[in-house]
């Protein structure tokens, strides 16, 4: 070196003895336990600015806090693995490792399948049960719904709704609309009970009605439907639209005719005549109450027969049947029409009805 040159000293420092033992124990030191880390979910990047598809591998989640999100179409929804774990259903199967899941950009789990009733099935995961709606048509969405998730215990409960569903809506009587003649005596020939027919055909009127005669009429119907839910199963009940009369009761026992009550008459206003329609409502349920005797068996109660007079073809012993093949059987008619011939009224006085 020459004299104008400068000797700067460097000077080299050893570790003491301490520090090398604190560096031996930091880089052998052991790494934390798995179990004390969150869990790490692979992701798939895609370049920026394009939508980011993921792949979710999910592993059983031990931590019952652990919340999922799921978008089951549109229908967004919170839940916990451990409740979708709980019974072995498809969902547990998605959850649990054994299926791929897909989420959107956000972390939402997708699920393409309605979302209208998938509460339901997760309250019924929740709770082993759930109120079921009353609609008998959502109760069977609701079992569509739990057929596709597998839940065996939701489907069996909405079976057994909708057979109880049906079964209360089983009619509680049926009335047979007659067509043609042929088909009321098919009808009341097989028939092993009592007959009662209504036969009212508005329709068929020439003349214009009065007053109150669509009111009776409307009155005539209403207590065929009630004496039909009152005897529903003691007495068949059947209508008839397509007579000549307008309205007509007609009482069947054991294939054939008892009795009959019209209920129409013809009347004359101002030189014109109308059409009343009457309702005999005393008459028409004495007459349901006698057809009773009819019933099955045949063979009715004597008590019974002699309180209404004892209609033909009852009973009262083999000899009485045997007289009642000896004569003709007649019908009990109660008409109520009433006629009027123009060569009946003298001139200038009223009106004189005759039945």
């Amino acid at each position: 070196m020459g004299r104008g040159s400068r000797f700067i000293p460097f000077r080299f420092s050893r570790p003491s003895l301490l520090q090398v033992e604190m560096s031996a124990e930091a880089t052998t030191a052991p790494l934390p336990a798995p179990e004390a880390c969150a869990p790490v979910v692979p992701m798939q990047h895609q370049p920026t600015g394009g939508a980011v598809g993921v792949t979710f591998d999910l592993k059983p989640l031990n931590p019952s806090s652990k919340y999922v999100k799921l978008n089951v179409g549109g229908s967004l929804h919170y839940t916990t693995v451990q409740t979708l774990t709980k019974q072995d259903t498809m969902l547990k199967a998605m959850f649990s490792g054994r299926m791929e899941v897909l989420t959107d950009s956000e972390g939402w789990i997708l699920i393409d399948r309605s979302g209208r009733h998938f509460g339901t099935i997760l309250n019924y995961l929740r709770d082993g049960s759930v109120s079921l709606p009353e609609s008998q048509r959502e109760l069977e969405e609701v079992l569509s719904e739990a057929r596709y998730y597998l839940i065996q215990g939701l489907v069996e409960d909405c079976q057994l709704a909708l057979q109880q569903k049906s079964d209360a809506y089983d009619p509680l009587c049926l009335i047979p609309m007659v067509t043609s003649p042929k088909e009321e005596q098919q009808i009341i020939s097989s028939c092993s009970k009592p007959v009662v027919k209504l036969l009212h055909n508005r329709s068929n009127n020439k003349y214009s009605y009065t007053s109150n005669s669509d009111d009776n009429l409307l009155k005539n119907i209403e207590l065929f439907d009630k004496l039909a839910l009152r005897f529903n199963g003691r007495v068949l009940f059947i209508k008839d639209v397509l007579g000549d009369e307008i309205c007509c009761w007609s009482f069947y026992g054991q294939g054939r005719k008892i009795a009959e009550v019209c209920c129409t008459s013809i009347v004359y206003a101002t030189e014109k005549k109308q059409t009343k329609v009457e309702f005999p409502e005393a008459r028409i349920f004495e007459e349901t109450l006698n057809i009773l005797i009819y019933e099955t068996p045949r063979v009715p109660d004597k008590a019974l027969l002699e309180a209404t007079g004892g209609a033909a073809g009852g009973g009262g012993g083999p000899h009485r049947a045997d007289e009642e093949d000896g004569r003709e059987h007649r019908v009990r008619r109660i008409h109520v029409r009433r006629h009027i011939m123009h060569d009946e009224r003298p001139h200038g006085h009223q009106a004189v009805f005759k039945d």
